[in-house]
């Protein structure tokens, strides 16, 4: 009987440290870091259907015709378009993980290369344009770059994508395709 009882207070001592030392963990888990990993798999999601269409594609043969490359560019982005139908603004950056980058935003441009990012972004030529969920980004409207100390803040990207400001707009853009994926309103003041 008192081994019995011993027993089972080991047992149940064993049970409450177990769960104090998983919910001990779960207290330390960074927030913003879970919103960050959010974010990545939106993006991991997205690649993996883009590498599904662009399979289902014939391939591009090495060429010098700014046609042919033009026209593998647009059928590409034609079948992404149908494989995202219902795609609106928020399905990558959704609501959090769009706070979450204004916060990153926000630190840098308040540190030390601050004054390097706002000058870099006035002497670009600005962009101005209607933001669309699937739309192309137009031919004749320049890539403003965005500056490699901001880009140092955000969430590094797969070699498909990359961030693009827009006005004061933060979007993502498959490059090869030439699609916007999603945006951030007002991500850079």
């Amino acid at each position: 009987m008192k081994l019995t009882l011993c027993l089972l207070n080991t047992v149940s001592f064993a049970v409450i440290m177990s769960a104090t030392i998983t919910l001990s963990r779960a207290q330390k888990v960074n927030p913003d870091a879970l919103l960050i990993e959010d974010f990545e798999n939106r993006v991991k999601d997205y690649v993996k259907l883009r590498k599904q269409v662009e399979g289902r594609l014939p391939p591009l043969k090495p060429t010098v015709s700014q046609e042919a490359i033009a026209h593998h560019e647009r059928e590409m982005a034609e079948r992404i378009r149908k494989a995202r139908r219902g795609a609106v603004q928020g399905a990558i950056f959704g609501p959090e993980i769009a706070a979450e980058f204004h916060r990153l935003i926000g630190i840098a441009m308040q540190g030390t290369d601050a004054g390097h990012i706002h000058q870099s972004l006035q002497h670009a030529e600005p962009v101005r344009l209607q933001l669309r969920i699937n739309g192309s980004y137009p031919a004749g409207v320049p890539l403003q770059s965005t500056p490699p100390t901001l880009l140092m803040n955000l969430p590094a990207l797969p070699p498909e994508l990359d961030y693009r400001v827009v006005g004061n707009n933060l979007v993502l853009r498959d490059a090869k395709a030439n699609l916007i994926l999603d945006f951030i309103p007002n991500a850079i003041s």
